[in-house]
């Protein structure tokens, strides 16, 4: 019988948190500097949350 391991690694954070820290990120970048990398693993994270948190139209 195969059992399904869960990953060890930490959670993903839910779609409200993703866009919490996409907000701080944005409002303490320091000497005009776009986080271009930080913003888009953000980004893919907030998506994936807000993926999960939608249920499928009937």
């Amino acid at each position: 019988m195969h059992e399904t391991l869960n990953p060890a690694g930490p959670a993903r954070p839910s779609a409200a948190e993703a866009n919490e820290a996409i907000r701080h990120l944005v409002e303490t970048r320091v000497d005009g500097e776009w986080p271009s990398e930080a913003y888009e693993f953000l980004l893919a994270e907030w998506a994936e949350a807000s993926r999960a948190e939608v249920s499928p139209a009937l």
